[in-house]
């Protein structure tokens, strides 16, 4: 008789933990041929203008790098709670506080300098998401409530709230639509490549990376966190006052969903409208599973999402693939990784009785 078993492995080294994204992205790609071909399309014809779309020029390449950065703030944010065990599904709403608060600092900053408003309209933006997160971590950690359901209730909180407000103080004079007036000039993210949007919250969410990754590996902190997703009890028993580290951890995820909000206001859009966000906090989800919950690896996850995103308007317009096959991509992508976590941790042994 033949049986089963699943035992944990041993830690895998350094280097395997970098290798296993990049294999997950590969295999994501070879699954992908199957709807491709399904939706009709030739697949190296699909696959040669996806990559065209996204990096064949100067544009689609700076394009790339514009959508890449919410990417990178809410999955860095994303990661960063998920190291504590802090199960951050609000990143859509901490995006749009970030973004709510920008817009009322925006419009009502009148002459205020530039070199001045700047700083305090993305620490603003870092604020309201932060303490929008912190909520959820404060009833997880005094009231025992779930943080999943907890976190992700507050998504549509916050949504309703933008909304009362778009269609009441907020709504632009004279508008019949939901959006606000614009931000005055001295907000808005300067331009940093001539014909491009290529902007200063690109470079900051690179910035951001580096933070989180000194955070992570060089400041107590960061130790302190991670001992905590590890094991909350040893934790505490250890001296680490956990819910001290919970509610930090929280305020810094939400803080970096709500930069990313601040971004897509001061530098794409100008005014505050309901879509200002397509979903980037929940991709931020993926993005941080797909980077293995590690600030390089989120880098490099939001950076092939946001190819995929890029270039499947290109795909599409070129054979005819549904644009729509970009989200397909993405959820086999966090599908595949999760696949690979599991026999990364655990390995199923054949038993024979």
């Amino acid at each position: 008789m033949i049986g089963f078993k699943i035992v944990k492995r041993k830690p895998l080294p350094g280097w395997a933990r970098l290798v296993i994204p990049v294999a997950a992205i590969i295999v994501t790609l070879v699954l992908s041929a199957i709807p491709i071909l399904i939706a009709g399309g030739n697949l190296w014809k699909s696959y040669y203008f996806l990559f065209y779309g996204a990096l064949g020029t100067r544009y689609n390449l700076l394009e790339t790098f514009v959508k890449a950065s919410p990417l990178i703030f809410t999955g860095l944010g994303v990661a960063f709670a998920f190291r504590a065990k802090f199960w951050n599904i609000g990143a859509e709403g901490q995006l749009l506080a970030g973004a709510l608060t920008a817009t009322w600092v925006g419009i009502n900053a009148a002459g205020a300098p530039k070199i001045l408003l700047l700083p305090v309209i993305i620490a603003c933006g870092f604020i309201a998401g932060g303490i929008w997160a912190a909520i959820p971590a404060t009833l997880k950690t005094k009231l025992k409530v779930d943080d999943v359901v907890s976190t992700l209730l507050l998504n549509y909180v916050m949504i309703h709230i933008m909304g009362a407000l778009l269609f009441g103080p907020l709504q632009q004079p004279g508008s019949s639509w939901p959006r606000s007036s614009e931000i005055v000039e001295a907000a808005k993210y300067p331009m940093l490549l001539v014909r491009s949007r290529f902007h200063l919250g690109i470079p900051l969410a690179f910035f951001a990376v580096a933070i989180i990754w000194f955070i992570n590996d060089k400041v107590v902190f960061g130790y302190q966190s991670r001992a905590v997703g590890v094991n909350i009890k040893a934790a505490h028993f250890g001296g680490i006052n956990t819910t001290s580290v919970i509610l930090r951890t929280a305020i810094i995820s939400g803080g970096l969903a709500g930069v990313a909000g601040v971004g897509e206001l001061c530098a794409i859009q100008y005014r505050l409208i309901m879509d200002i966000s397509p979903g980037y906090g929940y991709s931020g989800i993926v993005i941080a599973m797909l980077g293995n919950l590690q600030p390089l690896g989120v880098l490099f996850s939001s950076l092939f999402f946001s190819v995929i995103i890029v270039g499947a308007q290109t795909m599409s317009r070129m054979t005819g693939v549904p644009y729509y096959i970009a989200e397909v991509i993405q959820g086999m992508a966090l599908m595949v990784m999760l696949v690979f976590l599991l026999l990364t941790e655990y390995k199923i042994m054949v038993i024979r009785k």
